[in-house]
């Protein structure tokens, strides 16, 4: 497969070239071994795509995190406790979610309730999502998954590597895809969300 475009947001991309400008061609190195005409598997039940071989994202996803593991690129989970305290929320971003526990039982909330996030591969504070599902999976990685290990401390960047629309036209429907993901992000305007990320658009 192939890098066919990509976004960089609040500088990502510079930020990977001039810092881990190794792991970036890690990544590419990935992308480049994956053959996505392996990965024609799954055989469409769709009105317009009847019979069609369509590309499985399953298949593509199992294809990626043995290619992600061989680099040794690792699943990492972010634990949390839940306050709608501003107030304690902000203070306590930093903290380990046992300290967070601590802090906001000291601080009068009884029952701090814990919650956790966990992205696909994570190294050196470089994230990296690979996304084949559907559209809102990607609005939760770029707003909710992204920003909270971001401003956790966990990562400095975040990375989300999605079909192009080219791709996903030989994907079931409903996929989310690379241009209508990034037209998304530049309705928001520029400095949100507030977290450099760079999304790569793939296709074979």
């Amino acid at each position: 497969m192939k890098i066919a475009q990509k976004f960089s947001h609040l500088n990502g991309e510079e930020y990977l070239i001039v810092h881990h400008n190794d792991l970036y061609k890690e990544i590419k190195q990935v992308i480049t071994n994956i053959e996505a005409d392996k990965f024609r598997t799954k055989i469409s039940k769709e009105k317009r795509k009847i019979g069609n071989s369509l590309l499985s994202p399953i298949a593509l996803n199992e294809a990626f995190n043995i290619e992600f593991n061989k680099k040794k690129w690792a699943e990492n989970r972010y634990n949390y406790y839940i306050t709608l305290n501003r107030e304690l929320m902000e203070k306590s971003v930093l903290m380990s979610a046992k300290e967070q526990k601590e802090f906001f039982i000291a601080n009068g909330e009884k029952e701090p309730i814990y919650s956790y996030n966990q992205t696909d591969f994570v190294k050196d504070k470089i994230a990296v999502e690979i996304q084949f599902g559907k559209y809102a999976f990607v609005a939760f990685d770029l707003f909710v998954k992204h920003m909270l290990f971001y401003s956790g401390g966990v990562i400095n960047l975040g990375i989300e590597i999605l079909p192009t629309k080219k791709m996903q036209a030989q994907m079931s429907s409903g996929i989310a895809y690379y241009e209508r993901e990034v037209y998304n992000i530049m309705r928001q305007g520029r400095n949100s969300p507030p977290v450099p990320l760079l999304i790569l658009g793939i296709e074979p």
